[in-house]
């Protein structure tokens, strides 16, 4: 049988990576590329596309320098969830794109909120449709035909679908912008918002065969033109596909920038009052749903206090066993989604001491401790107490974190299969090669 090779492409907060397999899932090639921080200012965290598209290309220069590009079969991209941008028919972004923690939308969110069921993901200023809501009460939907998520617009220049009718997404980055994802529908109470319909995307399963890639971008990098495309992810739920969790229970925390923790569950659970919400996934040939929110709190605020040399030098210092006393909740910036939805919450980052590694623990355990949080909720609302926890992301890195997490999950915690939200992306490219389907 001829060898192929599927590519998966993580577009995540801080860079981009792809990730080639070959049909046995080993790990053939990868390459990454640093992106520049998003722009900042209060509530509003915006980023210029084209950097993504700058990134992705780099990636792939260097990807088809160690793999043979004839033989790539397929390609599947994932990006951060509820990051949202505008094109025109051609796929032309239109400004820049609203980030997955932009929080500008707080007026549009109460409005949302008193229409939508509370089921539905779209809760919260963070949400995709109280960002597109927001961009339509300013003005800014006049001339655009799409609205997409990062792996949306993507795919599509990919596959060549601009100019189209109709951007494809898939049902985990749909669920932010509304999409009934137990319907499979846009629910009726969308139009009460008066959004122009035809922005918003086509949804179909992650995996699924968009098209093939076009003939531009097949010269470019020397791929097949029968190189398929197909839909992607958002990156936490890539992570989770590559961590190796398929069962009942089992959890994966991704110890990135953000703070991300998700269960399997037999049974969704929606509580957009903290944050809760819940995505498909097909465990052991049956229907399960992914259950978790996603904090603002990670790796981000350690990066505003320490270099990654200062990281590397303390953490040999950390004594895990023996608790600091410090009552943190680690904040990048004012706001919270998850395991407290409250877009006014303040960082607590105080006292300091003057030990900058007792400091650095300290954020360590505010960190493990909404993490723990976050699952004790999850299990109130009726998801499963995690029975093993993966991990994925930079924390994985620290022994002494883990050590933290475990004495306050009092769970096993098992090292994931693999790590990086490009391979999970690479799985579901894979997958449709082989006539298989995620949902």
């Amino acid at each position: 049988m001829p060898q192929y090779l599927y590519i998966g492409i993580d577009l995540g907060t801080s860079g981009c990576r792809a990730i080639a397999i070959n049909t046995q899932h080993d790990i053939v090639g990868e390459a990454s590329v640093t992106l520049p921080a998003p722009q900042r200012n209060g509530t509003h965290v915006e980023q210029d596309p084209i950097l993504w598209w700058t990134a992705v290309c780099h990636c792939l220069d260097q990807l088809i320098a160690i793999i043979n590009p004839r033989q790539v079969a397929a390609i599947a991209i994932d990006g951060t969830s509820s990051t949202l941008l505008l094109t025109d028919k051609h796929g032309t972004p239109i400004g820049p794109a609203l980030m997955y923690n932009d929080a500008r939308a707080i007026t549009q969110a109460v409005a949302i909120a008193l229409i939508a069921p509370s089921n539905t993901a779209a809760q919260g200023a963070s949400s995709a449709l109280a960002k597109l809501l927001w961009l339509a009460e300013n003005g800014m939907t006049a001339t655009a035909q799409h609205a997409c998520h990062q792996a949306d617009w993507m795919a599509a220049r990919f596959s060549g679908q601009f100019p189209t009718k109709a951007v494809i997404s898939d049902y985990n980055n749909a669920l932010k912008l509304g999409f009934d994802v137990q319907q499979k529908i846009w629910p009726d109470w969308l139009s009460a918002l008066k959004l122009p319909a035809d922005l918003f995307p086509e949804v179909v399963a992650p995996g699924t065969l968009l098209g093939t890639i076009s003939k531009e971008l097949a010269r470019q990098f020397a791929f097949p033109e029968s190189t398929r495309i197909v839909a992607g992810t958002t990156d936490s739920t890539a992570s989770f596909l590559a961590t190796g969790a398929n069962n009942i229970g089992e959890a994966v925390t991704a110890l990135g920038s953000t703070l991300v923790v998700k269960v399997i569950s037999e049974h969704p659970v929606f509580a957009p009052e903290y944050g809760v919400y819940s995505q498909p996934l097909v465990s052991n040939g049956q229907m399960r749903w992914l259950v978790g929110g996603a904090s603002n709190s990670g790796g981000s605020v350690l990066k505003q206090y320490f270099t990654q040399e200062q990281l590397t030098e303390m953490t040999p210092q950390l004594q895990p066993d023996t608790p600091t006393g410090l009552d943190y909740y680690p904040l990048p910036a004012c706001g919270e989604r998850f395991p407290v939805n409250n877009p006014q919450l303040a960082a607590r980052l105080e006292p300091r001491p003057d030990d900058d590694v007792i400091f650095f623990q300290g954020i360590l355990e505010g960190i493990a401790h909404i993490e723990a949080k976050a699952y004790r909720l999850l299990a109130d609302l009726g998801a499963p107490y995690p029975l093993s926890v993966r991990t994925t992301g930079g924390g994985t890195q620290n022994a002494a974190w883990t050590t933290l997490r475990k004495n306050l999950l009092n769970t096993e915690i098992q090292p994931a299969q693999h790590t990086e939200a490009a391979f999970g992306a690479a799985l579901l490219a894979a997958q449709t090669n082989e006539k298989k389907r995620l949902l």
